[in-house]
């Protein structure tokens, strides 16, 4: 089953924004003194946070301080009077800013996985100043041109190949940011440009809250029959945690339908966990985005008229692989009959499930779930709680994800106690190249906590680059539910290829071999990004791997064979549902991003049935995997316009797969072959050329649709 999940490996520079993991409030030290802790790089292994050593009141300044020191950099680079060189002006660029990276490498990660209320405040007063950072380099006439001339000369500079790819990378950025505008249009769309950024803050912040607030919380613990006892007693230990002793409390996650909608077995229950999912933040509270995103997409469709685009998809998709809305769309009406289709088929056969029991009622989107796995046993014999013992978390980290690594790349993991972290959950591991050398640092944080965003993501610490001599420090966040104090952590087979998919982003981070960060693996296009992620799940079910991992918890018995031959033939299960309820998404995205700035700001509730309506993607029992007003990847994470990604490189996975079936599977040289051609090159050649040189043609829908279960 395919999982799609938050990634937030392109958050824009605005949203690099978060929180400590100590809440001492010492006073604030600038970060220009000893005092502070990002005034230099850290000690620890390849420069690894210290989180022994940062506090909340350490952040503001640092950021401050940080963006002061790049904008004198910056000025330095684009007033020099020497004739402008790669030297004096790429490369300068690219080693300006040390120590906002340093701070922001923090906040990127900790303000999506630990946050609080303190440093959501900063959050929300720093975005719009990095924003104008961000401007004050991109927008910076006098830098352009040094640009601008170094581009009309790059036949003549003899650089290196991948010289010649940062240049041409640098003149793209600059001419889509808005340089070449005039000075009125860049002085407005610097006014855009900090708007969007204080509201995409504040969206977060509001959505955070929102899905806190909107939790399911019972007094009953019948209501919450069909969850096992140690799920049970989480979801007490959660209550108590929120000061409602006595009951139990069910969090949210960042997808439409949850969880639990599977197992619990009172309809009233499911009802009520559904509909505080749907309407999470649309209660016309203070946590009710609609209004931030209205404006949001305002902003948008203004900023891309200024910069002479139809709009802003028009604009976003320039330097993408996809390259026009036109071509995103015509993908993805060539996969809606076939999602639609099948997922009417689902529809009637769960419907068929209800009547036979004498159910009395229509299928509606909070039963689809729980009778789908009544289906799903009954044509597969196959029940989730029977294959849970043999998915321990561990076990399927060390002896599944781990394995698959070191089978086709040659790497190895060590975990290591003695580098800090910040929440107890959180683990690190040395990543050992097949030649001995250390190659990264890798830290995974997989279960839900209140103060978590929703979803699962990979970003790093420290980002690879030759040029400063930096190896990377990634990191895994995840969000499956935690086992109650010395419970094992069972997971299931869909939180298995979760923690494969995120895993291949890291593997991503861990083999770019680029000199420049800008161009550095996994900074790709967001068409590209998930090409990698989802590529890796396709080793979850590889029989030499999930042999390794697949083992009952107590026993170490290997599952059963009958067992192993139920999950794969239910593969393609529930597909229709699945696929539907991403393109539904995709489409509502694409809706609010096609928006001409004529438009002015729309109701968000009629837009998004608008959308689903207008691209024929509506079936009522089949909700968006998000709606409009908690669709983190399009308000903060980034993916604005770029939603479609997850479909369009899985077209890319599923075919790069096929060529590994066709060539022998899982071997070291086809692993090592997609290491070098794909893994390693970051953002070094046309995304089209590097795909088609690794599988000998242009990308083919065709797997996907067979991997799906559309077509024979």
């Amino acid at each position: 089953m395919r999982v799609t999940t938050i990634c937030s490996l392109q958050a824009l520079a605005i949203m690099v924004l978060g929180m400590s993991c100590n809440s001492s409030s010492k006073p604030s030290a600038s970060a220009d003194s000893t005092d502070n802790p990002f005034s230099r790089e850290s000690t620890l292994a390849l420069h690894a946070p210290d989180f022994t050593k940062i506090n909340n009141s350490d952040f503001l300044p640092a950021l401050e301080e940080g963006i002061k020191q790049q904008q004198a950099e910056i000025a330095l680079i684009a007033n020099n009077k020497e004739a402008p060189t790669f030297e004096n002006t790429l490369v300068a660029i690219e080693k300006s800013g040390a120590l906002l990276s340093r701070v922001n490498g923090v906040f990127t990660a900790l303000v999506g996985a630990n946050s609080n209320d303190t440093l959501q405040k900063v959050q929300e007063e720093e975005a719009p100043k990095l924003a104008a950072n961000h401007d004050g380099i991109f927008l910076n006439a006098l830098l352009f041109k040094r640009v601008q001339t170094l581009y009309a000369q790059r036949d003549s500079l003899q650089l290196d190949p991948e010289s010649i790819y940062l240049l041409t990378y640098y003149y793209t950025q600059f001419t889509l940011a808005g340089a070449a505008l005039s000075d009125s249009a860049r002085e407005a769309l610097k006014k855009y440009n900090q708007e969007e950024a204080s509201l995409m803050a504040k969206f977060g912040s509001k959505l955070q809250g929102a899905n806190k607030a909107g939790a399911l919380v019972v007094a009953d613990s019948t209501l919450l029959n069909g969850l096992s006892a140690g799920e049970k007693k989480s979801a007490a230990e959660n209550a108590k945690a929120a000061k409602q002793e006595g009951k139990w409390l069910i969090s949210l996650q960042n997808t439409t339908q949850q969880p639990f909608l599977q197992v619990l077995t009172n309809r009233n229950a499911r009802q009520k966990l559904f509909e505080a999912s749907f309407n999470r933040a649309e209660k016309g509270d203070s946590n009710d985005t609609r209004a931030i995103i209205a404006r949001i997409a305002e902003i948008r469709a203004a900023q891309a008229e200024l910069m002479g685009y139809k709009n802003y998809a028009a604009w976003k998709l320039r330097d993408q692989m996809a390259q026009t809305p036109e071509a995103v769309v015509t993908f993805l009406d060539r996969l809606i009959p076939a999602a639609k289709a099948k997922a009417k088929e689902e529809a009637a056969n769960i419907q068929s499930v209800i009547d036979q029991q004498q159910g009395g009622f229509t299928l509606q989107p909070w039963d689809w779930k729980f009778y789908a796995e009544q289906v799903r046993k009954a044509r597969y014999d196959l029940d989730e709680n029977e294959t849970k013992p043999y998915f321990e978390l561990n076990k399927v980290l060390k002896d599944g994800v781990f394995y698959a690594a070191n089978q086709l790349y040659g790497i190895t993991f060590k975990e290591r106690k003695d580098l800090p972290v910040y929440h107890p959950d959180v683990r690190v591991f040395d990543v050992i190249d097949k030649d001995g050398q250390q190659l990264a640092l890798f830290y995974c944080d997989y279960f839900k906590r209140d103060n978590k965003d929703g979803g699962a993501w990979m970003n790093e610490f420290v980002p690879s680059s030759k040029l400063l001599g930096h190896k990377p420090v990634v990191y895994n966040v995840c969000n499956f539910p935690k086992p109650a104090a010395g419970e094992p952590a069972l997971i299931s087979y869909e939180s298995v290829t979760t923690m494969f998919h995120e895993f291949g982003h890291a593997l991503h981070g861990f083999f770019a071999d680029q000199q420049y960060p800008s161009l550095a693996s996994p900074n790709t296009a967001r068409d590209f990004v998930e090409f990698p992620s989802q590529f890796n799940e396709h080793w979850a079910m590889d029989p030499k791997v999930f042999a390794h991992y697949a083992v009952h918890y107590k026993t170490g018995a290997p599952m059963p064979p009958a067992l192993v031959e139920k999950i794969r033939k239910a593969a393609t299960f529930n597909q229709g549902y699945a696929l539907t309820e991403a393109l539904a998404a995709d489409m509502i995205d694409m809706q609010w991003h096609t928006l001409p700035a004529s438009a002015g700001k729309q109701n968000a509730d009629s837009l998004e049935a608008l959308a689903l309506e207008k691209n024929k993607i509506h079936l009522a029992q089949v909700p968006p995997r998000y709606r409009s007003s908690y669709f983190l990847h399009i308000w903060q994470n980034g993916y604005a316009a770029g939603y479609y990604a997850y479909a369009w490189t899985e077209m890319l996975d599923d075919d790069a797969f096929s060529w590994f079936q066709e060539n022998g599977g899982l071997t070291r040289a086809n692993g090592q072959r997609f290491r070098d051609m794909i893994l390693s090159r970051g953002n070094t050649q046309p995304y089209g050329d590097m795909f088609k040189a690794f599988c000998g043609h242009p990308p083919n829908i065709a797997p996907m649709l067979k991997s799906r279960g559309l077509t024979n």
